[in-house]
C-alpha cells in the first residue's frame, strides 16, 4: 500500500463528471452517505412532504425522510414537513397525486413491484402535468423467482409512463440530480424519477458533498412560486375529465408542446447546477471516447467499474471508451449518435433481459438514434456508416459485475464472430469467458473484506469505519455489504476500500489487503484468505489469548497460506468484550461488531501515516458512533466508545516465529494432500 497523507487526500475522482472545480460558490459539505442518505438531505430541505409505502432497496430513503419528520424537522421554508405511508404503493403514488394538484411540493420513494403497482397513477400524474420526483432503488422485479437486489426492470417497465428518468452511477449524482430532476420537472411541468441501483448505490457509504441548504433554497426556489396550483379557485380550470372521440385525442398531441422542452430544459438545469457547484453532468456523459474505436455503453453505477476496465485496457494500447446514459427519458438521441459515430463497434450493456424485445431496451433506442442519423433525420449529425451493435445483460439481481466482464465485453467487440447478445458474471452458453479480471483499484488503495454473520453488527462497523476514514482521514471511502434477503443469523459479508481519490470499482472485493473473519466458521465454508495481498492483515475472532493456541486454531492449509504470503495475524474475543462493556443485554451480539472498530484502527497504517495521536483518533471515533448510536442514549454511544478502546488496546498478534514452529509440518501436509488429489 502506498503512503497516505492528508495533503494527497482528494474527496472527489479525477474522472469523474461529478469533479469538483475550484472555487466554485457552492461547492458542497463534504462528508460521508450513501445515496439513500443524499436524496434524504435534499428532500427533507426542499420539499413539504413525502408520499410513500416503504419496500426494500428504497425503505431508507422513507424511513430517513419519516425520521426527520418525526423529529420535527422543518424544510428550508421553515414549513413543517408531512409524511404520509397509505396502505399500498399504488395508494402512496396517488396521494402524491392529490398533493401536487394543491400546489405542494412532494416525493416518493419506491423499488421493483412497487413503482410497477403505481403505474396506472404514473400516468395520470404526467398527464396533468404535475412536477413530482419520485426516487427508485432500482430493483429487479418477481419473475421466475423473487430478487430484492439491483435490477432495471422496474425503471423500464414504467419508462414510458411520461416521466423523465435520470440514472445515478453513485451517491453524490442520486442527491445531485434530486435537484436538477426536480428544478427540471416544475421548470417543464413534467414529472421525473432520479434512479439508482438497488443496495449498490443506495446502500453503499461514499464520500459526497451534499448541497448546501443556501445553494438549494437559491436552486429550486419556494414551491408556491414553481408550481401550478390546480385547485386555486382565483384560476380555474379543469383537471382529469372524461374527454370522448371529439377532444381525447387533441388533449393527448397537445401534450407534446411540454415535452419537447424537457431535454432542452434539462440541458440548461444542469448547466446552472454545475456553474453553481463545480460538479458537472450532461444527459450523456463520455470518457475517454475521443479517439475510441470501441465503446461500452449503459447506465449505472457498474459504469464506473467499467471506467476503471478503460484505463487497464487504454494502458494496454486498446482504444476504447464509455458513453454513460444519464437521461434516458426523454431520450438523448443525437446526442448519443454525435458521442458514438466514429467508433467501429457498439456494447450496450444492461442491468436486465427482456428477450421478445427486438433488443434491449437502451440497444434498441440505439439503433433507432443511429437510423434517424443514416436517414438524414433533421437535428441529427451526419453519418456515412453505422457501428457494429452489440447488446448484452449484466449485473441482474446485483450480480457481480467485474473489470474482467468489461475486458471480455471488449474482446468481443474485437473478435471477427462477435455475440450479438452475451452476458457475463454466469456460467451459460450465452456468457462471455473472463481471461483476465485484474485489479484496477486506484493505486495506494487499501481494501478489507469482512466474513460475519448477519446480526452481528459487522455491516454498521463497517459504515462507521469508513465514516472515520473519509470524515477523520479525510480520504476516499466506500463501503457496502453483500446483503441477502434471509441475512440474519446467515453469513454476511462487507467490503470496505480507502483511497486517496475517488473509487470507481463497484464489485466485489477480489483484492484486498486485511480480511476480518467475525465468523469463525468462515474457514469451513470458503477460502477468506482468497485474494489477500502479500504482507496483508488477517483477524480471527478467537476466545484464546495464548498466540500459540490461536495460531494452532487456525486450518493447517489457511496456516500455510498465511506463512507463505507472510500476513500478519491478529486475534481477540470480540464476544467476550461485547458482553462485559455493553449496558443492554439486546445490544451484546450487535456489539461485538463494533470492537473490530478499534482492531483495525490498531493494525491498519492509517494513524501512523497521517500522524494522528490516540486522543485524536478517539475523538474522531466517537463523533462517528455518535452518528449512528446518538439516537440510543449517551450510555449506549459510551458503550461503543469502550468496545473500541478495548479493540483498540488489546488484540493480539501471533509473532512470526509462533507461524514457524508448524510451517515444515504444514507445508508438507499440503503438499502430500495436492499429491492424493492429483493421484
Amino acid at each position: 500500500m502506498g503512503t497516505i497523507t492528508r495533503e494527497g487526500a482528494s474527496l472527489v475522482s479525477q474522472s469523474s463528471p461529478s469533479d469538483i472545480e475550484s472555487k466554485p460558490q457552492f461547492p458542497g459539505i463534504p462528508t460521508t452517505s450513501d445515496g439513500a442518505g443524499t436524496v434524504v438531505w435534499v428532500e427533507t430541505h426542499i420539499t413539504q412532504g413525502a408520499c410513500a409505502y416503504p419496500i426494500t432497496s428504497s425503505t431508507t430513503m422513507g424511513g430517513g425522510y419519516q425520521t426527520e419528520v418525526a423529529n420535527g424537522k422543518r424544510n428550508l421554508w421553515d414549513e413543517e414537513l408531512a409524511f404520509i405511508e397509505p396502505e399500498s404503493e399504488h395508494s402512496a403514488a396517488s396521494t402524491c397525486e392529490g398533493f401536487a394538484v394543491a400546489g405542494g411540493r412532494v416525493t416518493n420513494f419506491t423499488s421493483g413491484q412497487g413503482l410497477i403497482l403505481m403505474k396506472e397513477v404514473l400516468y395520470t400524474i404526467s398527464g396533468k402535468r404535475l412536477p413530482i420526483v419520485f426516487h427508485i432503488g432500482a430493483r429487479a422485479v418477481t419473475s421466475h423467482s423473487l430478487n430484492v437486489h439491483a435490477g432495471h426492470d422496474d425503471v423500464y417497465g414504467v419508462a414510458d409512463c411520461g416521466w423523465g428518468v435520470l440514472y445515478a452511477r453513485n451517491a453524490q449524482e442520486s442527491g445531485d440530480f434530486a435537484l436538477i430532476a426536480r428544478r427540471t420537472a416544475e421548470e417543464a411541468e413534467t414529472p421525473f424519477l432520479n434512479v439508482q441501483d438497488g443496495f449498490l448505490t443506495t446502500h453503499t457509504i461514499e464520500n459526497v458533498r451534499l448541497p448546501e441548504p443556501e445553494m438549494m433554497k437559491q436552486f429550486v426556489g419556494h414551491p408556491s412560486e414553481r408550481i401550478r396550483n390546480l385547485m386555486d379557485p382565483q384560476i380555474p380550470l379543469m383537471s382529469g375529465v372524461v374527454q370522448n372521440q371529439d377532444s381525447y385525442m387533441k388533449g393527448k398531441v397537445a401534450q407534446r408542446r411540454y415535452y419537447d422542452r424537457v431535454l432542452p430544459i434539462l440541458r440548461d438545469v444542469m448547466r446552472e447546477f454545475s456553474e453553481l457547484t463545480g460538479r458537472k453532468y450532461d444527459v450523456v456523459m463520455p470518457y475517454r471516447l475521443e479517439d475510441a474505436e470501441y465503446a461500452i455503453v449503459g447506465s449505472g453505477c457498474m459504469i464506473e467499474t467499467a471506467e476503471a476496465a478503460v484505463d487497464y485496457m487504454r494502458d494496454r494500447g486498446i482504444k476504447v471508451g464509455i458513453l454513460h446514459i444519464t437521461c434516458f427519458r426523454p431520450f438523448p438521441a443525437a446526442e448519443i449518435v454525435r458521442a458514438l459515430r466514429h467508433v467501429k463497434a457498439i456494447s450496450v450493456v444492461e442491468r436486465l433481459d427482456i428477450p421478445m424485445m427486438q433488443s434491449n431496451p437502451q440497444l434498441c433506442e440505439i439503433k433507432a438514434a443511429f437510423a434517424d442519423a443514416m436517414a438524414e433525420t433533421p437535428g441529427y449529425p451526419a453519418i456515412r456508416r453505422m457501428p457494429k451493435f452489440l447488446g448484452g445483460s449484466a449485473g441482474l439481481g446485483s450480480r457481480d459485475v467485474r473489470a474482467g466482464d468489461f475486458i471480455a465485453m471488449v474482446e468481443n467487440m474485437r473478435s471477427p464472430h462477435p455475440r450479438q447478445y452475451f452476458t457475463v458474471g454466469i456460467k451459460h452458453e450465452t456468457a462471455l469467458a473472463v481471461a483476465d479480471d485484474p485489479d484496477v483499484r486506484s493505486a495506494g488503495s487499501f481494501s478489507m473484506r469482512g466474513h460475519s454473520v448477519g446480526g452481528y453488527g459487522s455491516v454498521t462497523t463497517n459504515k462507521v469505519i469508513a465514516t472515520i476514514a473519509g470524515e477523520v482521514f479525510g480520504l476516499d471511502v466506500q463501503a457496502y455489504p453483500k446483503y441477502g434477503s434471509e441475512k440474519k443469523g446467515l453469513p454476511t459479508t462487507y467490503y470496505l476500500t480507502i483511497a486517496k481519490e475517488h473509487i470507481r470499482v463497484h464489485s466485489e472485493l477480489e483484492h484486498v489487503e486485511f480480511v476480518a473473519l467475525n465468523d469463525v466458521n468462515a474457514f469451513n465454508l470458503e477460502n477468506p484468505l482468497a485474494g489477500i495481498s502479500k504482507g496483508g492483515m488477517v483477524f480471527v475472532q478467537s476466545h484464546h489469548t495464548d498466540p500459540a493456541d490461536i495460531w494452532s486454531s487456525i486450518p493447517p492449509w489457511a496456516r500455510v497460506q498465511i506463512y507463505e504470503k507472510e500476513i500478519r495475524l491478529f486475534a481477540l474475543d470480540t464476544v467476550s468484550i461485547a458482553k462485559e462493556v455493553s449496558s443492554r443485554a439486546d445490544l451484546q451480539q450487535r456489539m461485538q461488531g463494533i470492537v473490530l472498530l478499534g482492531i483495525f484502527l490498531h493494525v491498519t497504517p492509517f494513524q501512523a501515516e497521517l500522524s494522528l495521536s490516540e486522543e485524536e483518533i478517539f475523538r474522531g471515533v466517537e463523533k462517528s458512533l455518535r452518528k449512528y448510536f446518538g439516537k440510543r442514549g449517551e450510555r449506549v454511544v459510551q458503550d461503543n466508545v469502550r468496545a473500541v478502546q478495548r479493540g483498540f488496546r488489546e488484540v493480539i498478534e501471533v509473532p512470526r516465529e509462533v507461524m514457524q514452529r508448524t510451517a515444515p509440518a504444514d507445508q508438507a501436509n499440503a503438499a502430500l494432500r495436492v499429491m492424493q488429489e492429483g493421484a
